[in-house]
């Protein structure tokens, strides 16, 4: 097992690799749909998670996602935003900029964002279904905060692992993180063979069998 730091060892992947790693190991993590909504970097940290809702009275309240931010004292944070409701954005530029002066890591949505150009001028990542220009305000609210969340059919916990990046989002547990980084650098490092193998001339057809995959466990 490596002594480098998980998050170190989780950039140094992505979110191909880390969902394969979880597909042998039996484990959920790997979500579809969610993906950048600006051509934003890669995101890498620890889940705080969020729950939202439909607000259901007229009553004046904390606007959704604010608190969190605020209480924010560590530079490993990615908002993990769960509840979206259809055609409401969820996140906008003024708590983007909240966001990156916390040095929160980016924020990923089950869910919708407005104003992405706002995010996209600070360099703040935001992963979700996509965009609309109607507000969360008197539609939408914060039910729960630190709480698991069932995040595009996975459930996420507080502190959980996240990488997201051009092809989707993951989540690994804290309790699994250590399995899936061992697991994961072994099947990057095979999937270098394969390519190397390819570009010299060997049979795709042999390269990709099943069998080839075995070397995986291999020490």
């Amino acid at each position: 097992m490596s002594d480098t730091d998980p998050l170190d060892r989780l950039a140094a992947l992505d979110t191909n690799t880390l969902s394969d790693a979880l597909d042998f190991l039996g484990l959920q993590g790997a979500t579809f749909g969610i993906r950048p909504l600006w051509d934003c970097p890669k995101v890498v940290g620890r889940a705080s998670t969020i729950q939202l809702g439909p607000k259901t009275d007229v009553r004046p309240t904390t606007h959704l996602i604010s608190p969190v931010i605020d209480a924010v004292n560590t530079t490993d944070r990615v908002l993990v935003i769960a509840g979206g409701v259809d055609g409401i954005s969820c996140w906008g530029d003024i708590l983007a900029n909240a966001a990156k002066y916390k040095q929160i890591r980016g924020s990923v949505i089950d869910g919708l964002s407005r104003d992405i150009e706002g995010s996209e001028s600070i360099d703040y990542p935001v992963y979700g279904r996509g965009v609309t220009m109607i507000s969360a305000r008197n539609r939408v609210i914060q039910i729960d905060s630190g709480k698991p969340v069932q995040f595009a059919g996975v459930t996420v916990n507080e502190d959980d692992f996240v990488i997201a990046d051009r092809c989707g989002t993951v989540f690994v547990s804290s309790v699994n993180i250590a399995e899936v980084l061992d697991l994961g650098e072994r099947i990057a490092k095979r999937q270098e063979l394969m390519v190397s193998a390819v570009r010299a001339g060997r049979s795709v057809a042999q390269v990709m069998h099943d069998k080839e995959f075995e070397a995986i466990f291999s020490k």
